[in-house]
């Protein structure tokens, strides 16, 4: 696998301050960096032993380049474009699998915090698209993915819990699975319990874009760290698999929605490669943009109501009567 690294633009930020205008105040002090990989693999669908090897191979090379976190992608376990529900439940495996153990393994070993993808086969029988927040502790949780993206209702049950949060030797970390991305209500409430780093294995389908561009999912984690002020770290898959092509559009962005690892986007064929870049947790904890302006305390919450009405359509927001 090709090896990439990115360190933060520590030449960007200087450039930022110093064209600093009125009313700008510097982002908090760093307290410290830690070392993300993302790791952009080609599982295949029905070759469990294949992926297990995969894996591994990714987690070993990430922490033999020194990295702190490493995420892997979507699936990683199973492959994804499954022939029916039941080739799905046939490839799922229960949360205390040997595979599991294996990562969990590898992080005591490494010392790393691993997010990795899996197709779980619940306790209750049900098949799920989750992933596990592994560190040198353990597996911490399992997070089943909320929102299911187009045959995957097919094959998947939706999870029911909200995406964990938890506090590690790496920061405070969260995790969210692919199309969850896409839900601004659900990272704002993942970055308002306090996430530093977003962590996102993820499967997207290559889908259409204007030439030179980048994929609009890279666009869209931009966008969220950007206006939480979270670092996110996207782990996608690449490859054709049973006719479906994919993106390889892993990216890290930091906490002022800049991508510090990424691609080059000019053209789809991308391979598996591991992005590496430096991050440092203590900037997403001040969420000011100016001594005026911060992206959480301005917030205005009493009137975002209709954010979580179920009845999608016409909500009132133009009904108040006009100033006179």
């Amino acid at each position: 696998m090709a090896w990439m690294r990115r360190p933060a633009p520590a030449h960007r930020t200087a450039r930022l301050t110093a064209a600093r205008g009125r009313g700008y105040r510097p982002r908090i002090a760093a307290t410290g960096q830690i070392l993300v990989c993302v790791q952009q693999l080609e599982p295949r669908v029905g070759e469990p032993d294949h992926n297990r090897a995969l894996s591994l191979q990714a987690i070993d090379e990430a922490a033999a380049h020194g990295a702190q976190v490493v995420v892997l992608p979507e699936l990683v376990s199973s492959g994804y474009m499954f022939a029916s529900a039941e080739e799905a439940a046939s490839l799922a495996i229960a949360r205390d699998d040997s595979l599991i153990g294996e990562w969990a393994e590898a992080a005591a070993r490494h010392g790393l915090v691993i997010a990795a993808g899996f197709c779980e086969r619940g306790e209750d029988g049900r098949t799920y698209n989750s992933a596990a927040l592994i560190d040198p502790g353990g597996v911490r949780a399992v997070y089943r993915k909320l929102h299911l993206w187009d045959r995957e209702r097919l094959w998947f049950r939706p999870g029911d819990a909200l995406p964990p949060v938890l506090d590690t030797a790496a920061g405070r970390v969260g995790l969210v699975i692919c199309y969850d991305l896409e839900f601004p209500e659900l990272t704002r409430m993942v970055a308002l319990a306090g996430a530093e780093l977003l962590l996102v294995p993820t499967n997207w389908p290559l889908m259409e874009r204007p030439s030179g561009e980048r994929p609009a999912e890279v666009v869209t984690a931009m966008a969220t760290a950007r206006i939480n002020h979270m670092a996110i770290a996207c782990a996608d898959r690449v490859g054709v698999e049973r006719g479906q092509p994919w993106t390889g559009g892993a990216a890290i962005v930091d906490a002022d929605g800049w991508p510090v690892a990424e691609q080059d986007w000019s053209g789809d064929a991308r391979g598996p490669c591991a992005l590496y870049a430096e991050l440092e947790p203590a900037r997403s904890r001040d969420k000011r943009f100016t001594d005026l302006a911060d992206a959480f305390a301005d917030r205005r919450p009493e009137l975002y109501d209709a954010v979580v009405d179920r009845r999608p359509g016409p909500s009132g927001m133009l009904a108040s009567p006009a100033a006179g």
